[in-house]
């Protein structure tokens, strides 16, 4: 288990419609602040700030097919060709990260083939990269510049 250090930011959150609404970065809309859009937004700024993942690349609420089921990945990050490096699954803070999280993401893995999978309760993480035929734990989230990208060209 990953324990992650969030930065700090100066949310944009308002009161829109009767809902409370935040900001999105990434998506530049406003969406509703449920408590699993509070560990999304969170995890984004960690992913900006600390691993220093350009937001060009990034994509919050990713649709895919699961054969005729269509589902949403939170964020899917790309490499600079185009192709999926990191799907990140998020769940509210009080939402356990066992093996429904983990199969959830496995399954849009299926869809979306990426190098790492993250599940995250915005306190903890689970990182995963693909190894051989499968995937194995690792020790932290990879960095940009880890995942195999130049860094130097953000």
């Amino acid at each position: 288990m990953i324990k992650i250090e969030y930065p700090p930011y100066n949310y944009k959150i308002e009161n829109r419609s009767g809902r409370e609404s935040i900001f999105d970065v990434v998506r530049k809309i406003w969406v509703s602040l449920t408590p699993e859009e509070w560990v999304r937004q969170n995890f984004l700024q960690y992913l900006l700030q600390i691993k220093r993942y350009p937001a060009a690349l990034m994509a919050v609420e990713k649709e895919i097919s699961l054969g005729d089921l269509r589902k949403r990945c939170d964020i899917v990050i790309y490499d600079r060709k185009g192709k999926p490096l990191v799907i990140i699954e998020c769940k509210a803070m009080e939402v356990e990260l066992g093996a429904t999280v983990l199969d959830q993401i496995l399954r849009y893995n299926i869809s979306l083939p990426s190098k790492y999978l993250i599940i995250t309760n915005g306190v903890y993480c689970f990182a995963f990269e693909r190894w051989d035929t499968g995937f194995r734990a690792i020790t932290e989230v990879p960095s940009w510049n880890i995942a195999g990208q130049n860094p130097g060209m953000d």
